[in-house]
Parts: structure tokens; C-alpha cells; sequence
């Protein structure tokens, strides 16, 4: 049975389209950082996700006398910001591999293959609500932002990785994902299950429930360690910290590091073990983070995941 529409949503929506700029905000302020995490998802770069989101929104604007109340505004602003980022990745210029800079490494543990990717910083996360949007989602909220789920969508296919967001991550009905990319069932039934396959072989095998508090004492005074062996070039001091089977990673670059000898023979030969670079404490992707400097020119942004008092993944992302 098809619902009632809302009076008041009614009335703000006439007010919009007859071109009231403070209803058109009001229909689609409460939904803004959703809407730019979900093209974070896509397209792996706060920048670009920022960029979309207001494409989004001008296209919103432009479109509302299309807008025929079959789907909530919500879902309608969702499959609006899903087929803008699809469009952004398919036309996206800025090949990873391309951009690879890294010479003289020793053998990686594993080659994957090259992917962008930007870390997204908490401070976006604010006012996005904690629980799962819809029944049918797969993924908890916290670990949906993992710097290390992020990277996992980015070697799904364009398609593959919208549907799963869509229905795992976001919780719609298959039939919503339908109308939203204008195909049929069984096609967004297909996308969903290759992806899955695809990305749960990507997740690590311990999920955010394993890392401290934030802000609590063992956070802080593990952060802190860190930051000193770095800033010291301490590569002996930065390996203690790092649990037997840790990782490193550095997109773009396809190259990855499992291990304690790995990772100090690869962090050895780098940057980091002259003493030259400089943290600033952060926090993206829900994870604690360092903004790192070379010689005060911006280097890098690093994401750590801990997993008890060590760290069990670093990953470094080009400034």
C-alpha cells in the first residue's frame, strides 16, 4: 500500500520547488555528511568526496520537479550521489599507478594491486548516526570507516562496490538499489554476491572491537611511543610496537609489508629512519592518525589500527 504523504514535507517541498533556498536546506541538511561518507566510499578521496556532494546537491536542486515521491528523499538524494560518484570514478584521470614513487624496496610480502585513496578525518563523522541506517546492513557503522574497509572497496569493481555499500553498509532493499541504479533484480543480486566474495577475503581477520578505547590510557601512551620512535628514527622502537603479524601499506604503491623482519628491513631503507619527520596527532576513518611532515613541507598521512596495546596495521597515505 502506498503511503500517505507527510503534510509538512509536502508543504516544504511545494516551498522548494518555487525556489525557497531554506527548504530545499531543510529537506536535505539532516542527510549532508551521510551523503559525503557514502561517496568516500566510492571514490576512496575526501576531496573528491566533498566535491560530489555538492554536485549532489546542485543536481537535487535542479531536479526537485522530477522528484515524484515514489522513494523518500532520502533514497532519492542516495541514488542522486551513488550515479554521480559511479560517473566520478568511471572518468577519474588520476591513475594510481601512475603515481607510484617508491624505488630500492625490498621483495613485498604481496603485490596488490594500485588503488587512491585519502584518509577521511573524524571530524566528518560527526552527526552521522552510529547504528546501522537499515535492517538488512551487513557491516557495523564504526567498522564501515575503517581505513582498511575503505581500501578494500577500492578493488571492487565501480558497480560492485556501490551495490555492496548500498545493501551492506547502508542497509537498502534490493528493490530500492534497483530503482536507485536503473537495473533489474537479478543484476543487483548478481553485483552483490561477486562482491562479497570478493571484499570479506580483503577484511582483517579482527575487527575495531579489538583496539582500545579512544582517548584512553593505553591509546595514549601507545600513540605517544610511536610518535617518539618516528620522530627519532627509531625503526628497532617502532617494530616493538607492532604486533607478530602486523602490516604495512602505502597506497598507491602496491607494495605490502606483513611481519616484524619485513617491516624493519622496508622501514630501514625509507624516510622514516633518518629522524627527519614530524607528527601531528589526528584522527580519520575512526582510527587514531598522524598528519606527518618532512622538513615542515606535508609528507604523509599516517592511519594506525591497533589491536590491544600494539599496532596491527599502518598505513600510509600520500599527502
Amino acid at each position: 500500500m502506498r503511503r500517505l504523504p507527510d503534510p509538512k514535507l509536502s508543504a516544504t517541498l511545494s516551498r522548494a520547488r518555487a525556489g525557497d533556498e531554506d527548504a530545499f536546506r531543510e529537506l536535505t541538511d539532516p542527510y549532508r555528511r551521510e551523503l559525503q561518507l557514502h561517496a568516500y566510499r566510492i571514490v576512496g578521496s575526501a576531496q573528491d568526496a566533498e566535491d560530489l556532494l555538492q554536485e549532489t546537491l546542485l543536481a537535487a536542486w535542479r531536479g526537485l520537479e522530477q522528484f515524484e515521491g515514489r522513494a523518500s528523499i532520502r533514497a532519492w538524494l542516495y541514488r542522486i550521489a551513488t550515479n554521480r560518484s559511479l560517473d566520478a570514478v568511471r572518468a577519474n584521470r588520476r591513475r594510481p599507478e601512475d603515481m607510484q614513487r617508491l624505488t630500492g624496496v625490498p621483495e613485498p610480502t604481496r603485490r596488490t594491486e594500485p588503488i587512491w585513496l585519502e584518509a577521511y578525518p573524524d571530524v566528518l563523522l560527526e552527526g552521522i548516526p552510529d547504528e546501522a541506517p537499515g535492517p538488512e546492513a551487513r557491516y557495523e557503522a564504526k567498522e564501515a570507516v575503517a581505513i582498511a574497509f575503505i581500501a578494500g572497496l577500492q578493488h571492487l569493481p565501480a558497480q560492485q562496490r556501490a551495490v555492496l555499500v548500498l545493501r551492506d553498509v547502508l542497509g537498502f532493499r534490493a528493490a530500492e538499489v534497483v530503482e536507485m541504479l536503473d537495473t533489474t533484480e537479478a543484476s543487483v543480486n548478481s553485483l552483490l554476491s561477486r562482491a562479497r566474495r570478493a571484499f570479506e577475503s580483503r577484511l582483517p581477520a579482527t575487527g575495531p572491537d579489538r583496539a582500545p578505547l579512544p582517548d584512553s590510557k593505553v591509546e595514549r601512551d601507545l600513540l605517544s611511543r610511536f610518535a617518539e620512535a618516528v620522530e627519532a628514527g627509531d625503526v628497532d622502537g617502532m617494530v616493538a610496537l607492532l604486533t607478530d603479524d602486523a602490516w604495512v601499506r602505502m597506497p598507491p604503491e602496491p607494495y605490502e609489508y606483513q611481519g616484524l623482519e619485513a617491516i624493519r628491513e622496508f622501514l630501514r631503507g625509507r624516510e622514516i629512519a633518518r629522524g627527519r619527520i614530524r607528527l601531528v596527532p589526528a584522527r580519520a576513518n575512526g582510527q587514531p592518525a598522524f598528519a606527518c611532515s618532512l622538513d615542515a613541507r606535508p609528507y604523509a598521512t599516517c592511519v594506525l589500527t591497533l589491536e590491544g596495546d600494539r599496532i596491527s596495521a599502518i598505513t600510509w597515505l600520500a599527502s
